[in-house]
């Protein structure tokens, strides 16, 4: 026994399949909420979401992490567009959709920074490189 690996497998991260909002409010502005300190991409802002466990459909996820994250019940989404970004040490599939109607105010359930942000001053913000094309769309007006 050589003791070296037969394939590459283990080196390839998983796939992290994840639900993502943008969160429409009033007068063009957007809700972003920033990544804890200690978290992957930590300190960076980022739009609301998370990962689908396993056997859930992406539409139960994104009303799941809403209403865990934020307090809200979402009732009227609709796809935006879908990212796969390799980071190295993580991959992800990001499902992003737009929230356009939901009840309750949003807050921070989880501690975390909270903001409403008008889409021209995204640019002002450091975000997840895989969430570039979403700024590009919201940017370019497409919502």
């Amino acid at each position: 026994m050589s003791g070296i690996p037969d394939s590459d497998a283990d080196d390839v991260a998983a796939l992290v399949h994840v639900a993502v909002a943008v969160i429409l409010g009033d007068h063009e502005q957007v809700l972003l909420t920033q990544r804890h300190a200690n978290s992957h991409q930590g300190g960076l802002w980022e739009f609301p979401g998370g990962k689908l466990e396993p056997g859930e459909s992406l539409s139960s996820a994104l009303i799941r992490e809403l209403r865990e994250e934020l307090g809200i019940e979402v009732s009227a989404h609709y796809a935006l567009l879908q990212i796969e970004h390799d980071y190295g040490d993580k991959r992800v599939l990001l499902d992003v959709h737009c929230v356009t109607e939901f009840d309750g105010e949003p807050s921070p359930c989880e501690g975390q920074p909270m903001r409403w942000v008008d889409v021209t001053e995204l640019g002002d913000y450091a975000f997840p490189q895989a969430n570039e094309p979403i700024l590009r769309a919201l940017t370019n007006g497409q919502r």
